[in-house]
């Protein structure tokens, strides 16, 4: 067992202070005030730290475009077919990709990565540990999400081929068409189930893909940002009960009542950037300010490699200094994350029988000069800056 000892706990009700935490395996054990701390095992004495969950990144592309390689490790986008839902993330993860260890060094322990924005149905996301060799072994859940995208990308990367989709109209209607081919064949296989006369339809990947989501076990996450995708993708999602969760929502301040009422949450950023499009227009750095006043839950993302995968909580500091309260913000990039992808059982927070996935701090995380302390991953000290 190994025992930190006079830790300052950072949790979503605040600051415990001059407390234990011990672990056991790669779990959480117990957490307590130092008056009742155990005295058996290693211990390590950590005054003077504050401690965290690790960060989570909800919306990444985190080994699905591998550093500094180019064209040849980009297997983030299968541009070939607008319609993917059978493609799964994490067969495209490379887990030695020198961006895990950067996340690592910045105390960043968990990213939500998979295909790209180039289709409109593009598959599925995992959440994965970002220390590990071999990507099997670092997964939390996969999968996490079905990933559908609105608005300029799958209609620019489709519209220079001459193919559809070319408006957002064909987008909506390509989405509209899957669904509703995936909703007759659940229903089709449903009869057969009942019927021992009824044959099973004919295998369809793309369908069998579309089920969980279908049956409200899987939920989509929708990459939108001008306020009419947004619409155009709540508007889909009612039509056939799906749940889901908002990323990047660049306008979604514009229309804050409107998601309010629909008790979603929503996944913003990358926040370190700069109007490149015509649909990034409405851009402001306190957009998730204003979501976050009007109730909505958010997380903040990078979605590497649009930014480096280490500028997490720089980011949630930049929410900071933009009104987002400071609580708010490290709820942001720890245990709302967590909650978006499904993984609150084991990541997210600081609690006994929780993935011992910590970071310490000696200053405020989210300031520009902040550097862990010390990097916890599955019970496992990755990076210690401070002696005894």
């Amino acid at each position: 067992m190994m025992i930190l000892k006079n830790l300052r706990i950072w949790s979503r009700e605040g600051f415990a202070e001059d407390c234990y935490l011990t672990v056991e395996g790669s779990r959480i054990h117990a957490i307590g005030p130092m008056s009742e701390c155990p005295m058996d095992g290693e211990s390590l004495d950590c005054r003077g730290y504050n401690a965290y969950p690790g960060f989570i990144d909800a919306h990444s592309h985190l080994g699905m475009f591998d550093d500094s390689i180019g064209a040849e490790g980009e297997d983030g986008n299968e541009s070939t077919d607008p319609i993917t839902p059978q493609l799964r993330g994490i067969d495209s993860v490379y887990a030695m990709d020198r961006g895990f260890a950067d996340a690592l060094a910045a105390g960043v322990t968990t990213v939500v990565t998979g295909p790209g924005s180039a289709n409109a149905i593009a598959g599925t996301f995992c959440a994965v540990k970002t220390y590990g060799r071999i990507v099997d072994e670092m997964v939390i859940k996969s999968p996490v999400a079905m990933k559908m995208a609105f608005g300029e990308n799958p209609k620019g990367i489709y519209g220079d081929k001459s193919e559809t989709p070319s408006t957002r109209m064909a987008t909506a209607a390509l989405v509209r068409e899957q669904l509703f081919k995936a909703q007759r064949y659940m229903q089709d296989l449903e009869k057969a189930a009942e019927d021992p006369d009824e044959d099973e339809p004919e295998f369809d990947m793309k369908c069998e893909a579309l089920l969980p989501v279908l049956r409200r076990e899987l939920p989509v996450h929708i990459h939108a940002h001008r306020a009419d995708d947004i619409a155009t993708a709540v508007r889909i999602c009612h039509e056939f009960g799906l749940r889901y969760v908002l990323v990047h929502a660049t306008e979604g301040h514009l229309i804050a009542d409107y998601l309010a009422k629909e008790n979603i949450s929503i996944i913003c950023g990358p926040m370190i950037n700069h109007r490149s499009k015509p649909e990034l227009s409405g851009f402001v750095m306190d957009s998730p300010t204003q979501l976050a006043k009007a109730g909505i839950p958010i997380s903040i993302c990078i979605d590497h490699p649009e930014i480096p995968q280490d500028l997490l909580a720089v980011s949630a500091g930049l929410c900071v200094r933009e009104g987002l309260p400071w609580q708010t913000a490290m709820e942001a990039i720890t245990w709302v994350p967590a909650v978006q992808a499904g993984i609150e059982d084991r990541v997210g927070s600081l609690a006994p029988g929780l993935d011992a996935d910590l970071v310490l701090f000696d200053t405020d995380p989210l300031t520009l000069e902040a550097r862990p302390a010390l990097v916890m991953v599955n019970g496992q000290i990755i990076h210690k800056k401070f002696t005894e």
